[in-house]
């Protein structure tokens, strides 16, 4: 019964719709539709998009981007459970640079990989700086 469902919906009833939608041969034809016509083109545009936004939608949240609550590091150090550094406040010399974009490639120090992300992405992200204090 289901399969009988099934075959005639995909043989005769959207071959059937599909021909009786008002689909002008060219872009003045649009000018000559009927309000009816126009309901009918409209009710069909609108199934058709939200059935593709559907089926997109999950492809696109996780695959391209639309979920903000992506991962961050791509690369740097994935063994690991958590990736952190211990670097001695001796070692920092007067001004030392941080990334924060998990882009560089001197990781944990920013190589200025984030101003390429930045003009790819349309991001504002830069490095964490930590500067000796200076003597008053």
């Amino acid at each position: 019964v289901i399969m009988e469902a099934i075959s005639y919906i995909v043989r005769d009833a959207v071959p059937s719709y599909l021909k009786g939608v008002p689909i002008p041969k060219s872009f003045g034809g649009f000018l000559k539709l009927s309000v009816k016509d126009w309901l009918h083109l409209t009710t069909f545009t609108t199934v058709v998009g939200g059935v593709g936004y559907l089926a997109f939608k999950p492809y696109y949240d996780k695959y391209v981007g639309g979920n903000k609550d992506t991962i961050m590091n791509f690369r740097v150090e994935k063994q690991k459970e958590k990736v952190y550094d211990v670097i001695d406040v001796e070692d920092l010399g007067e001004k030392t640079n941080f990334c924060r974009c998990w882009r560089s490639k001197k990781w944990p120090f920013c190589d200025g990989s984030h101003n390429a992300f930045n003009k790819a992405t349309g991001d504002n992200v830069a490095s964490l700086i930590i500067e000796k204090k200076k003597s008053r």
